[in-house]
């Protein structure tokens, strides 16, 4: 695997090495020991699937606040889409800063989103899937959200958002939520 660090302390995006050949290719999309050489998470306790029907539906900007805060691996299985990570860790240089990666279904990269984040993204195709590797289970106590349109962090969405939910709509800005301490 091929880790490049994102301008955001902690996130990488990884990509694949593959061993092509006249059948396709095979490749290795998880190693305990590679993810921890990084200083990354590598037990992961719950797997997540995401269907989305439509292109430009948006999902975010999610998190789960300490003492549950959680790391994640998302990746695309099928169609694409614009995966966007906000920095939500008090003391960090990267404070209230975004990033984003594209994955898709050819390209087979993921993103590696570390605890004190808020994780979200857009469908650039209809019928996209995502998959999620989460650190921690599901807690509805601690989860939270910011909004995907907050004009301070001003995130450059690739196309017009066609589909969002009432819940996502109701997601405070970034100036209205506690920095994370971890």
């Amino acid at each position: 695997m091929i880790y490049t660090p994102l301008p955001l302390s902690g996130a990488y995006r990884i990509d694949l090495e593959r061993r092509e050949d006249s059948r396709g290719f095979f490749a290795r999309c998880f190693c305990e020991d590679e993810f921890s050489r990084h200083g990354l998470k590598a037990r992961w306790i719950q797997i997540n699937m995401s269907y989305n029907r439509s292109r430009g539906t948006l999902r975010g900007m999610h998190f789960q606040r300490p003492p549950e805060a959680d790391a994640k691996v998302v990746s695309c299985v099928r169609g694409a889409a614009h995966d966007v990570i906000v920095d939500l860790r008090a003391g960090s240089p990267t404070y209230g800063k975004w990033c984003a990666v594209d994955i898709d279904e050819t390209n087979k990269s993921m993103i590696y989103v570390p605890e004190g984040f808020a994780h979200g993204f857009q469908t650039t195709r209809a019928d996209t899937e995502l998959v999620y590797f989460h650190s921690t289970a599901y807690a509805p106590a601690y989860e939270g959200g910011i909004r995907y349109d907050d004009p301070t962090l001003s995130i450059d969405w690739p196309i017009p958002v066609t589909n969002v939910s009432e819940r996502d709509l109701a997601h405070p800005l970034i100036g209205d939520i506690e920095p994370f301490r971890l």
